[in-house]
């Protein structure tokens, strides 16, 4: 086993919280779904990452109840899942470990935020020396607040304020920073085989 999808952070705390409704990709699960479904059949490990503020009362806090995988997306057993308290899915947890005891070389990597925790791992994982293929299509953001948005901006007003980067431009620019530099940039079609007929 050479390769692995780490899927991360498609957990319900996300669609706890109101942002939820600008979700760039509100495909996201079931595009998961086939990749998952794919690095099943090819006999890929699957790793599911789930991220954790505990303490901190919000829906990233475990005693939430939220910090877990979409309902719809069970992991089999197995399959490991992980909790990390930092951006990447690497420094918090023992991912590195997990794969080099299964001889991964290549990871795939999906879920959300496509540009934080998505990217992060992207990066560290290149850095790392592992090969990566970024399923930009398999991953989902929101609109991001300008810098000097006040902190209690509401929903609305996060979408009225034209200093606010949409999500679809932050989705561009993280495809351009990996690019050729951390990863392989792929669709879900061109890595399931259904462009081929395959």
């Amino acid at each position: 086993m050479t390769n692995a999808l780490i899927v991360i952070d498609v957990q319900e705390s996300f669609r706890a919280r109101p942002l939820w409704q600008a979700v760039s990709n509100p495909e996201l699960a079931a595009r998961v779904q086939r990749l998952v479904d794919a690095a099943r059949a090819a006999g890929d490990l699957v790793v599911w990452v789930l991220h954790a503020e505990p303490g901190s009362g919000g829906v990233f806090d475990p005693a939430s109840g939220h910090v877990r995988v979409f309902a719809e997306l069970p992991p089999r057993a197995g399959e490991p899942i992980i909790t990390k308290t930092s951006h990447n899915a690497f420094t918090t947890t023992n991912l590195q470990q997990l794969l080099t005891a299964r001889g991964v070389r290549h990871l795939t990597v999906c879920g959300i935020r496509t540009e934080q925790c998505v990217e992060t791992t992207t990066r560290v994982g290149s850095d790392l020396g592992y090969a990566v293929t970024f399923v930009t299509d398999a991953t989902a953001t929101f609109p991001i607040p300008h810098r000097d948005a006040p902190v209690d901006q509401t929903f609305e007003e996060l979408l009225a304020d034209p200093r606010t980067l949409p999500a679809e431009d932050v989705v561009a620019r993280t495809e351009y920073a990996l690019a050729g530099r951390f990863a392989t940039i792929a669709t879900v079609a061109e890595l399931t085989g259904e462009l081929t007929g395959s």
